[in-house]
């Protein structure tokens, strides 16, 4: 078991924040990290519960013949899976992230890192983001600051890693119950349209737990952002856990907000757009990412759960986690009749309950099934 010790040894910050507000911030990540480990997923759910893949009875492949491997912005990966965003900013916080880095690289996963803007401003912390790209030299890293950050800020968080593309995450519902969260949001699409043409590297705009709806992909496209990571409602609940920090009565009905992970990656799909599609929320296994993929997700994205592995069960057991899902991928994949990660989009699924009555009032039930 990890134990996290929150206190702090104040630095010099070249100025560029007062320390009270980096201490603030440094608490608020371990506080985080706390929150996370200790809440239980939801209270909603994810919605992969609905989706029913058809089992084809007349098996075609050698499964040693299977490919579970995936391309994601120019990186192979042998599991169409990411580390989704989880820490940094805090000292102590560089040894999840070299373990999880660890992790990607033994099982040649992507992996993003928690927001760096605490990198940005206070050059103290950085090692605590910079040690996964030292570890992990040629595997597919993440960059990741809060879509308000501008644009040279943005590229300072990619160089800091070396990143092969940039997390810009959208957290409105968290900002507004952070005591010390933002309030101002008038800029919000007209900075994101800066960074994605300014930014060297491609930008995937990504909620942190409340969903992206076909509106708001709509929206994202005309500013040119081509990728997208849905981060859907039913996994890590950044309500409840601001909710837990800063109680606020009145405002409970918050820790059921959002658009499950599943309508969701529907929503986004049913557009049509290039969007790379990345569904992260409430994937905890490798049935729930065999659905994402038949979906049309071209990458799955798993944070909270990874994390728990690790903090009770340590390195070696997400290691074998993540194995295990690549063994488990390849069942599905056989008695589903798809022979390559890249074909899982073209199986036939099914859609029931809350997941297809939302489809039937958002969308035409036939642009989501085969």
């Amino acid at each position: 078991m990890w134990t996290i010790n929150s206190e702090r040894i104040l630095a010099d910050n070249c100025g560029l924040r007062m320390i009270g507000l980096d201490k603030a911030r440094e608490e608020r990540k371990l506080s985080h990290i706390t929150h996370t480990i200790e809440m239980a997923a939801g209270p909603r759910s994810a919605g992969w519960e609905d989706v029913h893949l058809v089992h084809q009875a007349l098996l075609q492949f050698d499964q040693e013949e299977l490919d579970a491997s995936a391309v994601l912005f120019n990186k192979k990966l042998e599991l169409p899976l990411v580390i989704n965003a989880m820490t940094g900013g805090a000292d102590g916080l560089e040894k999840i992230n070299a373990s999880l880095a660890r992790a990607a690289k033994e099982t040649g996963v992507g992996m993003a890192v928690g927001s760096q803007t605490a990198g940005i401003y206070n050059r103290r912390v950085r090692h605590t983001y910079e040690i996964v790209r030292q570890i992990n030299p040629d595997g597919l890293i993440l960059a990741n600051t809060g879509a308000l950050v501008n644009p040279e800020c943005a590229q300072e968080a990619v160089e800091m890693l070396k990143a092969d593309a940039l997390q810009l995450h959208l957290n409105g519902v968290q900002e507004l119950l952070m005591a010390e969260g933002d309030r101002d949001f008038n800029r919000l699409e007209e900075n994101i349209g800066q960074v994605v043409e300014n930014i060297d590297v491609p930008v995937i705009v990504k909620e942190v737990g409340f969903g992206i709806s076909g509106e708001t992909a709509a929206r994202l496209s005309k500013l040119g952002v081509q990728a997208i990571d849905i981060g859907g409602a039913g996994g890590t609940n950044f309500a409840g856990i601001e909710l837990a920090r800063n109680p606020r009565p009145g405002l409970e009905y918050l820790l059921n907000w959002g658009i499950s992970a599943a309508c969701s990656l529907l929503e986004v799909k049913s557009l049509r757009l290039p969007f790379t599609i990345m569904a992260s929320g409430g994937i905890t296994n490798s049935l729930e990412m065999m659905k994402a993929l038949a979906m049309g997700a071209d990458a799955t994205g798993i944070a909270g759960v990874f994390l728990k592995i690790l903090l009770q069960d340590g390195e070696e057991a997400l290691i074998n986690k993540i194995e295990s899902m690549k063994d488990e991928l390849k069942i599905l994949m056989m008695i589903t009749g798809a022979k390559a990660a890249a074909g899982i989009s073209k199986i036939p699924f099914v859609i029931t309950g809350f997941t297809r009555e939302w489809c039937e009032q958002r969308l035409p039930i036939k642009e989501v099934r085969r």
